[in-house]
């Protein structure tokens, strides 16, 4: 009995570690090593974005000519456009060359650029031009986003409110991979310049973590895969879905013919 109970607790301990590492993310990692992050994989700016651009000054008055006001309609596509005394919001998109639009400034090459580094760029150019000795030139995005979809908890579109983002961040916010999720086959699509292209990703493998496409861009698409136990789920489901209704209309004519039958 002492020698059975052994067995039994050892070949649990088995089933557990078994079951973690199928469910544990990046193993086997080295740990307490630092390991340098070798660009700074911040969402830069690209063509159809829509930026938020906000300039102030000290003196209110000076910065107010290059403030097109306008309300977060303008992402309906409506836009009403006035002069501000204090910095109203002015929604712009980026054309397909990569440039914007602003008022008195004129056109702004910003393919490519942070939100910061567009930020200075404008700043640079009002103060080198005269107009305000002292600029304060605000960036946001003003609806980028990334979606997930798949086996995880909540599937859907969410917003990126900051200048860098990974894929577990992108993972947390739609609430982590269900049990039916492989963790082996997460596959991030992403569309730049004109191209589409598709990487597999193994949330186990501790590699993931110097992968260039680890952190995301705008529009990038986190796909989930389904294992093969939600299939046989799926499939268990519809079976049982087809017999029931074959179950239910052989009882139907049964009943039917019972009651002709009664009435003859």
């Amino acid at each position: 009995m002492k020698h059975l109970g052994i067995f039994i607790l050892g070949a649990l301990l088995l089933a557990s570690c078994a079951t973690n590492k199928r469910a544990a993310y990046i193993q086997q990692v080295q740990t307490d090593i630092p390991t340098a992050i070798e660009q700074d994989y911040q969402i830069r700016i690209k063509p159809l974005d829509r930026l938020t651009v906000t300039i102030n000054s000290k003196d209110p008055e000076l910065a107010a000519p290059f403030n097109a006001a306008s309300s977060y309609n303008s992402l309906n596509g409506l836009s009403t456009y006035s002069s501000s005394s204090n910095g109203n919001l002015q929604i712009l998109t980026v054309d397909k060359e990569g440039k914007i639009q602003l008022p008195i400034i004129g056109e702004i090459d910003c393919d490519g650029l942070t939100r910061n580094e567009l930020a200075k760029k404008i700043e640079n150019t009002i103060r080198e031009n005269g107009m305000v000795h002292d600029p304060i030139v605000i960036i946001q995005f003003a609806d980028v986003k990334f979606s997930v979809l798949g086996e995880v908890a909540r599937p859907g579109q969410f917003s990126i409110t900051k200048d860098r983002i990974s894929l577990f961040d992108a993972l947390a916010m739609a609430g982590d991979l269900t049990i039916y999720g492989q963790r082996e086959n997460v596959a991030l699509i992403r569309e730049e310049n004109g191209m589409r292209t598709v990487h597999y990703f193994d949330l186990k493998n501790p590699d993931i973590l110097t992968s260039p496409y680890f952190y995301l861009q705008q529009d990038d698409v986190v796909y989930v895969t389904p294992n093969k136990y939600k299939a046989q789920a799926g499939e268990i489901n519809q079976n049982r879905t087809f017999y029931l209704s074959i179950v239910s209309t052989v009882v139907s004519v049964a009943t039917l013919i019972v009651t002709i039958t009664k009435i003859k």
